[in-house]
């Protein structure tokens, strides 16, 4: 099935968009060139077929691949602990944001499956790799932002102090997010947190160019920067 699929993607590869998006993801050098459009009619069609062939063949080696990967893992009507295996085996291959960012927003879950998730991510949260703790705070910013567990995830990103571009910009983005959700919750920890002044100062910034957010609050985040 893999080779079939591999066939498809460089039927689809577009060497503009190849260019373009490998200038987005420093680093990667293993990009086809798919559009993510095409990507998800992939998924699709692979979700009517078998499935769990594509998930567990060792031999994938673009970026497109594994982003099929984790779309799968994603969509596949299994319970969460049905899926776990399979995650398992995915957040270890993420090389780049896009891949984190994409399978963590399309993920599928039943609201009675949010407490199994959020346990399963507390592994995560002493990581070392990049992508491991980018994944862990995308799931939480796309599922977690909402009232049982708001204040549990500032609570969260309050102690991770990470080297790491990518998850410093994770950070950043879910701050933004939760201040567009909660403003209260979230303008109070950011009078009382323990971010560094990059990711902090990234994550005002993020608030300020949002366009869900009221001139007047962003001249007051203007003004709560750090030095």
């Amino acid at each position: 099935m893999l080779e079939e699929i591999r066939k498809q993607l460089f039927q689809l590869q577009d060497l503009k968009y190849q260019k373009f998006h490998s200038n987005l993801c420093p680093g990667v050098s293993n990009i086809i060139g798919v559009r993510i459009p095409d990507i998800r009619k992939i998924v699709k069609k692979i979700l009517k077929e078998d499935f769990i062939t594509y998930i567990t063949d060792p031999n994938k080696k673009y970026y497109e691949e594994i982003m099929i990967e984790g779309l799968l893992i994603a969509n596949i009507k299994l319970s969460f602990i049905e899926k776990e295996k399979y995650l398992n085996e995915f957040i270890p291959k993420i090389n780049c944001w896009a891949i984190t960012d994409i399978c963590a927003a399309s993920f599928k879950l039943k609201k009675d499956e949010l407490n199994l998730l959020w346990d399963y991510l507390k592994k995560y949260e002493d990581s070392k790799m990049e992508y491991e703790l980018r994944f862990m705070i995308v799931m939480w910013m796309d599922h977690y932002l909402i009232d049982d567990y708001v204040n549990e995830v500032l609570k969260k990103i309050d102690n991770i102090h990470s080297p790491y571009y990518y998850v410093n910009m994770a950070i950043a983005w879910l701050i933004s997010v939760s201040y567009i959700k909660y403003p209260d919750i979230t303008l109070e920890y950011l009078n009382h947190n323990n971010l560094d002044n990059w990711t902090y100062n990234k994550a005002v910034q993020k608030i300020i160019e949002s366009n869900r957010v009221s001139n007047d609050d962003k001249e007051k985040f203007h003004k709560m920067k750090r030095k």
